[in-house]
């Protein structure tokens, strides 16, 4: 099994604990990504990846080892800590370049079968907001299993996270990893994915802008053909 982590920070803090901690219990290989270290562009708002293709986005190079990398791995681990009640600035910036990548646009297909895990911490309060930052992606991306992961750890340093809340994460990623491998291989998007999907099959039918219309019927996604049972 592979599993990427993508690091809403560059600092090893509660969040990187976790989100480490969790991708050790799936094991096999692990790919991690930090940002804004490995990649700090914003999104400039010009629509190449929508009207001409993604590799004609002005970040593409930089971009490009990180989309592999999704590509390729079984699992994806989202993981910020809570900046202001939502996730930090540079996940937002990176998820921002892959709104093609929505289901009203050009979804990949290996997203139907691949599981997403979003973590967050905080001192205090704020994990539901920042985690749906990073599942409202994960979502319309149309991964097919997404579980969410929110810890109030009561400290600035995971040094200083008190013994009893540490035990419960260690329970806690037990858990969810125990999940996470017992449907590996056999990842099927719910019914809420397939439901969107079938909304925008109906609408490719018809168009939307020509590049998306020409990717799903290339697919064979307007027709009888669904991503899920490609894999």
């Amino acid at each position: 099994m592979k599993t990427l982590i993508i690091h809403g920070q560059n600092h090893k803090g509660s969040t990187y604990h976790i989100a480490s901690k969790l991708a050790d219990k799936i094991g096999g290989e692990v790919t991690e990504f930090f940002l804004p270290r490995d990649f700090d562009e914003y999104c400039v708002g010009c629509t190449n990846c929508f009207m001409n293709g993604d590799e004609h986005c002005p970040h593409h190079e930089k971009l490009k080892p990180i989309k592999e990398a999704i590509r390729e791995a079984d699992v994806i681990i989202l993981a910020s800590p809570v900046y202001v009640y939502h996730a930090t600035g540079q996940m937002k910036g990176f998820l921002d370049h892959f709104g093609y990548r929505w289901m009203v646009h050009r979804p990949y297909g290996g997203m139907f079968t691949k599981q997403g895990v979003c973590i967050s911490t905080a001192a205090g309060g704020g994990m539901k907001s920042t985690n749906k930052d990073m599942k409202d992606s994960l979502f319309f991306w149309g991964t097919g299993r997404i579980y969410t992961y929110g810890k109030a750890v009561q400290a600035i340093k995971w040094e200083d996270v008190p013994e009893k809340i540490k035990n419960s994460i260690e329970t806690d990623t037990d858990r969810l990893a125990a999940r996470i491998k017992a449907v590996h291989g056999h990842v099927k998007p719910g019914i809420k994915t397939r439901f969107l999907f079938f909304i925008m099959h109906l609408l490719q039918r018809k168009g939307i802008s020509e590049p998306d219309m020409k990717y799903w019927k290339e697919m064979g996604w307007t027709g009888n053909i669904r991503p899920w049972k490609q894999a």
